[in-house]
């Protein structure tokens, strides 16, 4: 028999206990944030109805949806001459009617529409869950991560804008990330390419515009006119390219080109209510910018578009999300306004890392290590390990009656803050020597006084 290679499969990850508690420090504090914003823990399951996913996400999106074959003979079903046309497309279905969820966003437009008369609106849910793509695998890039959503439906309120700004601005601030917050309006890029006359070619003006802070306004206006979009369309657009200054600078200057699309001038009129609402109720540590090439994600919102940018870092977006005014249409449940957000979780822990920002704390896996020297000094140990634990130390007895330097090697790579020795002499006289693995110090606790003596230190710290 053949050994086989020990592999995870591509495009997937393990995590390691450090990485694990690194990355349960990020969920912590979005969670907590979360909730102090009232919105309500939801799991989905990881996977749904193939029919619930497909037709979602646009031809592309459809061919990364892992499917999941139909338990049995799946093939006993299937119809022969497209088994053997060899037609992935119509086979699949005969062959697989569930699948691997490809984000958070659908399956809570189906929730929302399946449970719609035991919700109470407007409903606001946050879900951290990992999500499947099969995507081709690269750096930063995997098959299975996680998502972390905050999303409200049932109301068309601006506010709901504010309160999410708010939300990532108190975030970031909690994890000290130094952040900008882009924002822009899927109704101002409507209106440009409404007024320039390119209304049937919205997404190649705007995938264009999208690289203006990347290739420059020359290169930008090349990609255009490849596009197949008009000079004349791209002249009237001039001014675009090149406002500057604070957000009513720029949006005074934007309503001169929209005056005439009243869907443009809308837009205008929502940025201007989230930014002067944002400049009163002020934030912790993130900046609000208006970024009018911002369109990201554009076949699906219809209002705001947000991302989140970490600085003194080139790991790009770590947030980002936006209104949409039909999530739930796609479900029967018409006119349901929604507006969420997502956070980064893989590319957060990234900027943490590079810029230093974990506490030293997550890396202590281990408050106490008791040192084994028999059987009789192990069931003392434990005897203190359990009051140890009952104060919220986190303690092991090492299992084996060792050599002692194999014990404090064990100590040392578990990060243990003490190890305690109880040997014959210490079980004589009810003490424990309790050593300080960092400074060195040792000090003999009476075996009644173990859990005072940690509970002062914790104290003084």
């Amino acid at each position: 028999m053949s050994v086989q290679k020990a592999s995870t499969p591509k495009g997937t990850r393990d995590f390691s206990a450090e990485e694990v508690n690194k990355r349960q420090y990020i969920t912590g504090k979005i969670r907590n944030h979360f909730e102090l914003f009232g919105y309500s823990p939801l799991e989905t399951p990881s996977f749904e109805n193939l029919s619930t996913l497909t037709g979602k996400y646009g031809e592309e999106g459809d061919r990364l949806i892992f499917k999941i074959l139909n338990s049995g003979d799946y093939l006993s079903k299937a119809d022969e001459k497209i088994l053997a046309e060899k037609d992935s497309q119509r086979l699949t279905p005969q062959i697989s009617d569930k699948a691997l969820r490809y984000d958070l966003t659908v399956p809570f437009a189906r929730y929302v529409v399946q449970h719609r008369n035991d919700i109470t609106f407007p409903f606001k849910r946050y879900q951290m869950q990992p999500v499947w793509r099969a995507d081709r695998p690269q750096k930063g890039r995997y098959r299975e991560f996680w998502q972390c959503d905050a999303d409200v439906v049932g109301s068309d309120s601006l506010w709901q804008e504010v309160e999410l700004i708010s939300l990532y601005d108190e975030v970031f601030t909690d994890l000290k990330i130094p952040v900008e917050i882009h924002i822009n309006n899927r109704k101002i890029l409507s209106g440009l390419a409404e007024v320039a006359e390119i209304s049937n070619q919205l997404i190649d003006f705007t995938t264009a515009l999208d690289k203006l802070d990347k290739i420059g306004i020359e290169k930008v206006q090349e990609e255009m006119l490849e596009r197949g979009i008009p000079h004349q369309s791209i002249d009237k657009l001039s001014a675009l390219f090149e406002m500057e200054g604070d957000y009513r600078n720029q949006l005074e200057a934007l309503s001169q080109i929209l005056i005439t699309s009243e869907t443009g001038m809308k837009g205008i009129e929502e940025l201007n209510f989230v930014f002067e609402k944002i400049e009163r109720i002020g934030l912790n540590s993130a900046q609000l910018k208006l970024n009018l090439t911002l369109a990201r994600g554009l076949e699906y919102y219809t209002g705001a578009i947000l991302e989140v940018k970490a600085k003194d870092t080139a790991l790009g977006s770590i947030g980002g999300g936006g209104r949409y005014d039909d999530l739930t249409g796609i479900f029967g449940l018409k006119g349901l306004s929604g507006v969420g957000i997502s956070f980064g979780l893989d590319r957060i822990y990234l900027v943490l890392e590079e810029l230093d920002l974990f506490p030293e704390s997550i890396q202590n896996t281990l408050d106490v290590l008791f040192i084994n020297f028999g059987e009789k000094e192990a069931e003392q140990s434990l005897k203190l390990a359990k009051e140890l634990r009952n104060n919220g130390l986190k303690c092991v007895l090492y299992p084996d009656n060792a050599k002692m330097k194999k014990q404090m090697q064990y100590a040392d790579k578990k990060q243990a803050t003490y190890t305690i020795i109880i040997g014959a002499s210490e079980l004589e006289n009810k003490t424990a020597s309790v050593k300080n693995m960092k400074t060195g110090e040792q000090l003999e606790v009476g075996f009644d006084d173990i859990s005072g003596f940690f509970l002062n230190i914790g104290e003084n710290h």
